[in-house]
């Protein structure tokens, strides 16, 4: 046995000890027993994760009772998300900076496909999940990652501005009044203002292009301190390497003096796109960002100096120089992907790289809570229901290894009698094996629900992988 490895059981007790932290958190002591029931439904083998075919699943003789139990503490019980949290992040912050230190905090959302128009802030929008306009409902996130693991600390639903003006439907969906509309990225820049009153430690602000394409988003985090690394869509305009606007026209001595920056025909920005186009093909260089599953992931980039251009003819200063980083793929007839960057101009391209492409441990959050944790089941409409995903979400984030310590799957558990299941939630004890992975894991979460619960779990195998841990795969069950 390795000298990070415990004893068989010793990684058990340790998780009914997480469970016991979760507990308290609840502030009640008859919220314990529906909690521990709850979080142990999620990670038993199923294809739903709903709350009445977890009850079935948990407690076959008692069903309605169940559900009805597991039903409350997610979508009714008056227990605060935040103090939940803050007592995960408490816990796992410290063990995850043990393996390295926080290099980013990542900007993301995720779409939740509902039909209907009832459930709180469903609407037609792009969806990510679906990859195209459909009926859904999104929140956005943000989450802090060393190289190696996340952890989300704020998550909050986008309430479409058709919602935040229907009083009839925020009051039957219990939208709480203090809630009103703000663009993503608004949202996104409330959670970051928070978390840096928080002292949480700062990393390098990662976004996609739904987020970085906007000017006033950019310029807030330059404001406030922050280096950042965002992708941008490839209409977005910016001055040649070299270039800025023409200054000011020279005042007459007649009207008012000028102070606007200009621009000509002869002299105008171009996009980022046709910038990348017209570079030389000594710009383009192959960089390998981290191993994959089967082979390095690797692609063409270029990195050139630009200033941004979005109607600076409004402004009376340039906007500062910035990183352009492009990839374009060899196989590709076009590039494919943009960046615009304020990290220091000694940079090099490999770490531009690199930092760009840590976005993509999100993504692998949210496909292992979709998946696997079955963030996408619910089936809720109400405001505080609809974070019974979030709810559902944030304590499980820890139990789902990362890197190569392998990766629970509920589908993997090992098989548990009907009448063993209960004795199972009683004692936070989860059956399972371990499969090996390469890829790494994955507050604002205001007046919301069941995703909470999803994270915090998730989060414990956070701890177990910072420790040098792995869940047990000779004994079926965390040990």
């Amino acid at each position: 046995m390795s000298a990070h490895r415990e004893a068989p059981g010793a990684q058990a007790k340790r998780f009914a000890a997480y469970l016991d932290r979760l507990a308290q958190a609840a502030e009640h002591a008859d919220r314990a027993t529906p909690l521990k029931s709850y979080c142990t439904g999620l990670l038993l083998p199923g294809e739903r994760k709903s709350v009445e075919p977890m009850a079935a699943r948990l407690y076959p003789d008692k069903v309605r009772q169940a559900h009805q139990s597991l039903h409350h503490i997610v979508a009714d019980a008056a227990w605060s998300d935040e103090d939940m949290l803050e007592a995960v992040r408490a816990y796992v912050l410290p063990q995850m900076e043990q393996t390295g230190a926080i290099m980013a905090w990542i900007v993301d959302d995720t779409g939740f496909v509902k039909k209907g128009t009832h459930s709180v802030g469903v609407t037609r929008q792009y969806c990510g999940q679906v990859g195209k306009q459909e009926n859904c409902r999104v929140a956005v996130s943000l989450s802090v990652s060393t190289a190696s693991a996340s952890l989300p600390i704020a998550w909050r639903l986008y309430l479409p501005e058709v919602w935040a003006k229907d009083e009839r439907r925020r009051k039957k969906t219990g939208v709480p009044s203090s809630i009103r509309f703000q663009t993503k990225p608004a949202i996104a820049l409330e959670q970051i203002r928070t978390a840096l009153k928080r002292e949480i430690p700062a990393g390098v602000v990662l976004a996609d292009g739904a987020y970085g394409t906007d000017t006033k988003f950019r310029e807030e985090l330059t404001e406030l301190g922050l280096f950042y690394v965002v992708g941008i869509m490839s209409s977005v305009t910016v001055w040649k390497p070299g270039q800025g606007p023409l200054p000011a026209a020279t005042w007459k001595g007649q009207g008012r003096p000028t102070k606007y920056l200009r621009r000509n025909p002869r002299h105008a920005p171009v996009s980022v796109k046709n910038l990348a186009l017209a570079l030389p093909p000594q710009a383009w260089k192959k960089v390998c960002w981290r191993p994959g599953t089967r082979h390095p992931l690797q692609s063409r980039f270029a990195a050139v100096r630009v200033r941004p251009a979005h109607r600076d003819f409004e402004r009376d200063q340039p906007y500062p120089e910035e990183w352009l980083l492009i990839e374009w793929p060899r196989e590709e007839a076009e590039p494919i992907k943009y960046w615009l960057s304020t990290l220091p101009a000694e940079t090099p391209l490999n770490e531009l790289v690199r930092r760009a492409k840590q976005r993509w441990i999100i993504e692998r959050d949210y496909e292992e809570l979709k998946q696997e944790l079955g963030l996408g089941h619910y089936e809720g409409r109400g405001w505080r229901g609809l974070w019974v995903p979030r709810r559902r979400a944030e304590p499980f984030f820890p139990l789902c290894p990362f890197g190569s310590t392998g990766t629970i799957h509920p589908q993997d558990a090992a098989p548990v009698p009907p009448s063993g299941i209960a004795g199972f939630a009683s004692s936070g004890i989860i059956p399972g094996r371990s499969r090996p992975s390469d890829k790494p894991s994955p507050e604002l979460f205001s007046g919301n629900s069941r995703v909470v619960l999803f994270v915090e779990l998730l989060i414990y195998n956070t701890v177990l992988t910072a420790r040098g841990e792995s869940l047990d795969s000779s004994t079926k069950r965390f040990s």
